[in-house]
Formats: structure tokens, sequence, C-alpha cells
């Protein structure tokens, strides 16, 4: 009976979640693989490599005391229902309908992952298909993949993409570009003869066409524009698609705020041959800076050269409804050497959610979201245009985000008002050393008449 009983502790111990070694485990273990302690199994690694001691960790706290302490350093956070939050920059404070929480945390959703054997998880082709369609609507572009990391993996993808269809090793970037998603894109290209060039903004906020006139050659491959740019102002390049096409260049356009897209045209009824962009606008929040959703779209003549994945819609035996992983060019599908990209998997979660966010606001809801966020970032705009000292740095149309010029560097700014409880932009010297003065602000439909006045005075009053 006891050795019975041992046999099925033994075997419900291999699905246990967590059972720590004893002291006699390792020494069993050791002796098996014929070593005397554990530093033996590194061995191989150079000593200046290896520590000499245990590092300098706390002891281990209950799961009472832990819960606790990180109570007390969630406390140390600005909360965003005391703080009032004037903060854009790639990262943009929503409101989130309560049915989308409700929806992806059910445990179908919660705990899904990739499926390998696609067609028998119906319901997850299904959410990703409906995410692609609603994507390609508002990017205006024929095609849409099943989404990727974020809006800055997937420009690098996106310049990726368009070297493989030009067959051209030169991509002309404006400076107005996430200052973060070229760095991402400049980590992605280190390896191979990718040349990236910078193409700078003028007064006005936009980035300088007459620059990418002069500086397009037989070897540009795209030319890449952010729309709102990093500023918040809106580009024009309509007039550039036509330039681009006789050279054998694509047009990568970035949205980095999509809920823009809910006002303004399309970027393919403009030009655009790939849209890329963040979706974190789309019923995420801003959760620290991630996880978030990148969705990318292109013509469809291109879409053998996309990376990720394509969910299609088809028929069964039975002639009903079907959907399909239609294409799929990461190593674990196809051989390593015809992969197009290394995403391994889509944010699946987070497209759910931005799924469940597009199907709940709908086409008006989502277009009054993107008009009230246009409305409280120009009343802001012009209550700060009228303090002594402040000015608007560009001329430009906007969409929720503009830049303000302060009498004394903006970093100094705000942080006497983060004093009052007013997070208030980003500084732009830490992206630009030339702008010590500037500070980035951005207004949502979060953001109340009382809290935008409240941010005016008390600039008014430093």
């Amino acid at each position: 009976m006891r050795n019975a009983l041992n046999r099925k502790w033994s075997k419900l111990n291999l699905y246990m979640r967590y059972i720590p070694h004893t002291d006699n485990d390792i020494k069993a273990m050791l002796a098996k693989i014929g070593i005397e302690k554990v530093d033996d199994l590194f061995n191989s690694l150079p000593d200046p490599l290896r520590l000499e001691e245990p590092l300098n960790l706390p002891d281990a706290l209950s799961e009472n005391d832990l819960s606790i302490h990180l109570k007390r350093l969630q406390a140390k956070n600005p909360d965003p229902e005391v703080y009032s939050l004037f903060c854009g920059g790639g990262a943009y404070r929503h409101f989130v309908p309560s049915i989308v929480n409700h929806l992806i945390l059910r445990g179908e959703f919660l705990t899904s992952y990739t499926p390998y054997q696609s067609e028998v998880s119906q319901g997850t082709l299904q959410a990703i298909f409906e995410f692609q369609s609603m994507i390609a609507i508002l990017t205006g572009m024929d095609i849409a993949n099943a989404s990727v990391y974020d809006g800055a993996s997937a420009l690098a993808e996106g310049v990726l993409m368009a070297s493989r269809v030009a067959k051209k090793s030169e991509v002309l970037i404006s400076r107005a570009v996430h200052p973060e998603y070229r760095q991402v894109v400049k980590t992605y290209n280190r390896g191979n003869s990718l040349n990236l060039v910078d193409i700078p903004f003028g007064k006005n906020g936009q980035t300088d066409l007459s620059a990418i006139e002069s500086n397009l050659s037989d070897d540009t491959c795209a030319v890449v524009l952010q729309t709102p740019n990093f500023f918040g102002v809106v580009e024009e390049y309509a007039s550039l698609a036509e330039n681009l096409k006789a050279k054998g260049a694509l047009l990568i356009v970035v949205v980095a705020e999509a809920l823009s897209l809910g006002i303004l045209k399309p970027p393919g009824e403009r030009g655009a041959d790939i849209v890329v962009g963040e979706g974190q606008s789309f019923g995420l929040s801003i959760s620290f800076g991630g996880p978030y959703v990148g969705f990318f779209s292109a013509r469809e003549k291109y879409f053998r050269q996309m990376p990720g994945r394509l969910i299609g819609q088809s028929e069964d035996l039975n002639g009903d409804r079907a959907y399909t992983l239609t294409l799929s060019t990461r190593e674990q599908h196809i051989r390593r050497e015809r992969a197009t990209s290394n995403i391994c998997t889509n944010q699946g979660l987070c497209a759910l959610a931005s799924t469940i966010y597009l199907a709940t606001m709908g086409k008006e809801g989502l277009r009054e979201a993107a008009i009230q966020n246009l409305q409280k970032a120009d009343y802001l705009k012009n209550r700060l245009a009228k303090i002594k000292g402040y000015e608007i740095k560009f001329s430009a149309d906007i969409f929720n985000e503009f830049v303000l010029t302060c009498p004394v560097p903006a970093q100094e700014v705000r942080d006497q008002l983060l004093q009052e409880k007013i997070l208030a932009g980003v500084p732009l010297a830490t992206f630009y050393p030339e702008m010590e003065n500037d500070l980035l602000l951005c207004a949502t439909e979060t953001n109340t008449v009382e809290e935008i006045d409240r941010l005016a005075d008390k600039l008014a009053g430093l």
C-alpha cells in the first residue's frame, strides 16, 4: 500500500507547479552526473565573468509581507486618479470601456497562446481576422497582418520589408519620427548594410519634404514619415507618392497615436505603401509601457514579404465559414532562409482587446473620441499660448499633442508642476538636445476642462 502511495505522489509531483530541491536531491543529482558541487557546472565560464560571492539580495519575504511591500512601492507612483496627466509621446491615456477587460480576462482568452494547429482554434483565428480587417479599413490598406510586438518593431519590420521589395539599401527617415522608434530601426539594422539617412523637420514642425527630394537617390528603398509625428504635428505627404514611385521607393507611414485614424484621412488614401503603428490607444492601458500591440498593413502586391502571419477566411467541407492560417513567414513554419521575420508570435490578447474596443466604439464612437481629443488639445494649446513667456513652437495642424516653448528648461517646469500633482508632458531635451526649453504636452478625452484650466493657472504662476 505504501509503495502504491509513493508511486502516486511521485507521479503527482511531476505536475505540481513548483517544488524546490532539497540538499539531498541536489547531492543525488550531482553524484549522478559525476561532479561534486553546483559551481562545477559553470567551469566553462572564464573566472572574470563569474561571481565570487552571492548577489547582495535581501532575505525572502512571506507572501503577506511581499504583498505589503509591493503596495508601498506602488504608492510611490503618481496615481492617475489623483494626478492630472498631460503626457503622450507614444503612450496615451484613453478611456477603455469596461467590456474590454471583462471579455479578455475570460479564461479561454487570457490563457490562450499562438495556435500551432491553427484551424482547430476557430475562435482565435476569427478574432485575429477581425483585427486584421479593422486595421486594414482604418489605415486604408489592402491587407494587415496578425499584429506584431509594438509600434517600434512594426516600423523596423516595415523598413526591412521595403528593402526586400525594392532590393535597395538606403532609407530616408524623418527626425520627427518617434526617437525610440528610430533607435529600434537602427538596432534591427545594425548587422546589415542598410543606410539610414535622417531628414530634418522644418520650422512648422512638419518634415522637410524638399530635403527628401534632394536626398532621393536610385538606391533609396523607402521614405519613413510619422503622422501625427512625435511633436503631434500632422504631416502632409500626398505629393511625395509620385516622386517616390518614379524612383522605385516605397512610402512607409507610422502612426503612433492610433486614435488619430478615427478622424484623419487614412494613409493608404494618401499614397502610403506600408502603414505601421502602435495600437495601444485602442483599448489598452498605458501599463508602464507594455505589453502593447503593433499593427502592420500594406498593399496586396507585397503580402508575401510581410512579417508575421495572415489569417484568411474560407469555407469548410460543409460550406460553412471557416478561418485558416493563410500565410506564415516565420522560421517555425518555413525554411529559415525564406523567413521574413524573427517574430515568433503575435500579441494575441492585446490584439483581441483592440478588436473588442473597436467593435464597441464603432465608426461613430471612434470619430467622436478623436474629435474630443482634437478639441481638448486645441483648448489647452490656446490657454497656454496666452501665458506670458510661453509660446507654441510649431504652427502646423496638430491632433492631440503640441510643443510648448518655456522661458526656462522644460525639465524645471515639469518638476515644479509635479509638486502640484500635475504630470505635464515630456521634456524634449531627452531626445533632442537642442530643444532644452521645449515641452511636449498631450490632452485626450480623459482630461477635463477643469484640469486644463488648473494646468494653465499653475503654469502662469510659476
